[in-house]
């Protein structure tokens, strides 16, 4: 489990996961420092970090995600706005995971 841009995730070597946009280039690595738990034979829970543990990753993708329309409405006043939003995000390749 680690922690990143205000939301945990569960990650296995190997995962592909969406998360909050990080500063960087496409092939770029990464580390996660901010590890809360690590499982296994032997599973080692933080309190609230794991010490000396680290997630490595790999930065796969830098892109935005498709759009939300945002519709605001007041009903017999006339009153209509319509906003889109499309989020970025960075995708990310998990590489090791180590205790």
């Amino acid at each position: 489990m680690i922690k990143t841009g205000g939301k945990q995730y569960r990650v296995t070597e190997g995962d592909r996961l969406r998360i909050e946009k990080l500063p960087g280039d496409v092939g770029a690595k990464l580390t996660f420092d901010e590890v809360l738990m690590v499982g296994g034979d032997k599973v080692a829970v933080g309190t609230p970090l794991v010490k000396g543990a680290k997630v490595t990753a790999e930065i796969v993708a830098q892109d935005r995600a498709k759009k939300v329309i945002v519709f605001k409405f007041r009903r017999r006043k006339n009153y209509r706005r319509k906003r889109g939003h499309r989020q970025p995000f960075t995708e990310i390749k998990i590489t090791g995971v180590s205790a």
